[in-house]
């Protein structure tokens, strides 16, 4: 190669790498309710409003992204999803500004399937108690290194730092984002570079509960409709069912294994627990965001935990706040949760504290 074509191809590399990037460059697509580029005092800035604007051409694993935000205060979700993959597959860091200076001001969740996450993955680790001014500039900057996260919000030092993303660790588009409200962004730019430093710490996790549920069988989803008293939905049995591992504390995301359409918004998961002798033992379960709980093909539990759906401040997030007696035979005994998902994060958990003379397991069943 020339020294000509080397030089070129050097600036090309680095232009694919880093740099700033002008609010009303080509490479933004935009898909959005409304939106305007603008002078702010000076700032050239991106109105979006019920939309994204993806930077095309550019993908960053690890590296820094940085960029102004600012909005009104209302209600309303503005931040950026990164490593995106996919249609609904990626990274999600947003401001939640109207709870400004509450322990839910902001939030990390992956997408798996089109689904965030936010029901499942909460509190320390997740979203930090964070004040923000309306109608001014805050800054933003993400430090992504493999599996880690330091976010720094108007800060010198990470205010929350992500110790494991969840999504796999590739290299993935970079997509501005609002919901409910509108913002302007600015002065974006992005470097993609291994050679970054990560200096937060991990949050001290919880210990899973006694006895949990370490792994469930899934089926295939279906319309929650189709689940009539006791009756299983035909042909569920025999489609395939896919082995699902907990994480975190102790629950299962449903949204690793399927997405959720208006007429497939619910999986069965499952697993079979063998017994030494007839017995009852309590069983602790969590679910988002509505259950059916079957033993042994009889239903014992219904249960609605969804967002607002007890009051207009419930969050429907997901914990072992249910339990139930199993009345358990000598042999093998199914467990079955019907899990159907509305909004904010498909998952279960379960729990059986006391597990002398049992046995569970949750292989995957064959085609």
């Amino acid at each position: 190669m020339s020294a000509r074509l080397c030089a070129t191809a050097l600036l090309a590399s680095a232009k694919a790498v880093a740099g700033p990037v002008a609010m009303d460059d080509s490479r933004w697509n935009i898909n959005a309710q409304t939106y305007a580029v603008s002078n702010i005092d000076g700032v050239q800035a991106l109105y979006l409003d019920a939309g994204t604007a993806e930077l095309g051409g550019v993908n960053l694993k690890n590296g820094i992204i940085e960029f102004d935000l600012m909005n009104d205060g209302s209600r309303g979700f503005c931040g950026i999803y990164f490593r995106v993959t996919g249609p609904g597959s990626g990274e999600n860091f947003y401001l939640r500004p109207h709870q400004s200076g509450n322990p839910d001001a902001n939030q990390y969740t992956p997408l798996f399937n089109g689904i965030g996450a936010w029901q499942l993955y909460f509190g320390s680790g997740y979203s930090a108690p964070l004040s923000y001014p309306r109608n001014q500039w805050i800054h933003l900057k993400l430090v992504l290194k493999d599996g880690q996260a330091d976010i720094y919000v108007d800060s010198d030092q990470p205010v929350l730092h992500v110790a494991n993303l969840k999504q796999a660790h590739e290299a993935g588009a970079m997509v501005l984002g609002t919901n409910f409200a509108p913002a302007y962004f600015a002065n974006f730019s992005y470097q993609a570079t291994d050679e970054v430093e990560i200096v937060g710490q991990a949050a001290p996790t919880a210990p899973a509960p006694p006895g949990i549920i370490s792994e469930w069988r899934v089926s295939v989803p279906f319309a929650a409709g189709e689940l009539v008293g006791d009756s299983i939905p035909a042909g569920i049995e025999s489609a395939p069912w896919r082995a699902l591992a907990v994480e975190d504390w102790g629950f299962a995301n449903l949204s690793r294994v399927h997405p959720r359409s208006d007429q497939a918004d619910t999986v069965i998961a499952e697993v079979t627990i063998r017994s030494d002798r007839d017995q009852t033992r309590l069983v602790q379960f969590g679910y988002s965001d509505r259950v059916k709980v079957y033993l042994n093909d009889q239903l014992l539990y219904v249960g609605n935990n969804q967002y607002q759906s007890r009051d207009y401040r419930y969050l429907g997030t997901i914990g072992l706040f249910d339990a139930l007696p199993l009345t358990l035979k000598a042999g093998e005994n199914r467990l079955r949760l019907a899990v159907s998902e509305a909004f904010g994060g498909w998952g279960v958990a379960a729990a059986l504290a006391d597990r002398e003379g049992l046995q569970i397991e949750a292989k995957a069943k064959p085609p």
